[in-house]
This record gives C-alpha cells, sequence and structure tokens, in this order.
C-alpha cells in the first residue's frame, strides 16, 4: 500500500512523524555545536595554562586584541565551560524527549498499518 493510499489517520501520523524527525535531527546538530565549542574551550583552557604567568596575553574584543590577565581568561573559559555543559544537559534531555516521542510514534503507526492489513 503506497503512501496516496493510506487513510487520513495514519497520513496524519506519518506527517507527525517527519516533523519529529527533522526537530531531532535539528536538536542532533545543536549537540554537535556544543561539542565543538566545549571541545574548543578545553584546548583554550590547556593552551593557557602552558603560558607562563610574566608572559603577555591577549583576548579577542569585537575587531580588537586586548591585554589581559591570564587568571582573569582562565576564569572566563572556565564559566563558558559550565554554561556549554548546562546547555548541553538541556540538549539532550530535549534529544531523549523528542527521541522517544519518535519511537511512540513510529510504534502507533505500526500498529494502525497492521490493522489496517488485517482488515
Amino acid at each position: 500500500m503506497s503512501e496516496e493510499e493510506l487513510p487520513p489517520w495514519i497520513k496524519e501520523q506519518v506527517s507527525r512523524l517527519h516533523q519529529i524527525q527533522q526537530n531531532l535531527q535539528a536538536i542532533m546538530m545543536k549537540k554537535h555545536q556544543i561539542e565543538q565549542e566545549i571541545s574548543e574551550t578545553d584546548k583554550a583552557i590547556e593552551e593557557i595554562k602552558k603560558i607562563d604567568e610574566d608572559n603577555k596575553i591577549y583576548k579577542r574584543y569585537n575587531t580588537f586584541l586586548i591585554k589581559a590577565k591570564r587568571e582573569n581568561i582562565l576564569t572566563e573559559l572556565k564559566e563558558k565551560k559550565d554554561t556549554l555543559n548546562i546547555r548541553m544537559e538541556v540538549v539532550e534531555k530535549q534529544e531523549k524527549r523528542v527521541s522517544d516521542n519518535l519511537k511512540e510514534v513510529e510504534n502507533k503507526i505500526i500498529k494502525m498499518r497492521t490493522l489496517l492489513d488485517n482488515d
């Protein structure tokens, strides 16, 4: 049975399934972006820790480079990482919720198709 031959109530669930899949894909892209930011922040923290406290350190502010204290930059980066970790937790909860919803709709469609095939 093709999708055009499906009853409206199954078509509605299939449409809902596609929306949920798109939502899950967007969440996974956001999660990947956050993972990259965390990795970059970790690398920056490690590199700054290697720098001697007597050396000059600059940070970017818009299009300018501004001299900054090593400890201040480390503090900012650690705070950024904490924020990113919180965002990651939120995104992971969203991912689980949407993934569970996706499975639920998939199971519902399978049951509907089984009922339809048995008629």
